[in-house]
């Protein structure tokens, strides 16, 4: 009776502990935005809008950046300003021309970020859930990358 008691609590145990990660919601295509993405990776969290010019500009650079990133245990994500949700969200990221993951729920309360009336505005987080940069402002994948790059330097 104990050993199947115990078994009971390890299975029960090692359920909750593979379930660890936060998923992120879903994506602009309604996709599931899974804990293995975001567990253990930097993240750069674009906040943008369909009518602010700077965040037009800067599209490509981060579609860029979301490329040259891969298989490095970064993700590029974006999170729309105005809260466009379904349909809307898919639309005006398709009219932009954006690559990356576009989230629907906005992960400000998760990662604690700070509250910005400007845009475009970009986060960098670390691979422990830690905000390490919030960068105003127009962004080059380049410069995006340098940062990270110093960043995960400074451990």
């Amino acid at each position: 009776m104990a050993r199947r008691l115990a078994a009971a609590v390890v299975l029960f145990g090692s359920m909750l502990l593979s379930g660890c990660g936060v998923d992120l919601g879903t994506d602009q295509n309604g996709q599931k935005v899974a804990s293995d993405r975001v567990d253990k990776h930097w993240l750069v969290i674009n906040y943008w809008a369909e009518w602010c010019g700077p965040c037009r500009t800067e599209i490509p650079e981060l579609n860029a950046l979301a490329e040259q990133t891969q298989g490095q245990n970064v993700s590029v994500f974006g999170v729309n300003f105005d809260n466009l949700q379904g349909e809307d969200l898919k639309s005006a990221a398709n009219a932009l021309g954006i690559k990356f993951t576009v989230l629907a729920q906005d992960p400000a309360e998760q990662y604690d970020l700070p509250k910005s009336e400007a845009l475009p505005v970009t986060y960098i987080i670390d691979d422990k859930g830690k905000v390490r940069e919030q960068l105003m402002g127009e962004q080059t994948a380049a410069g995006v990358a340098q940062k990270l790059a110093e960043l995960k330097g400074k451990g």
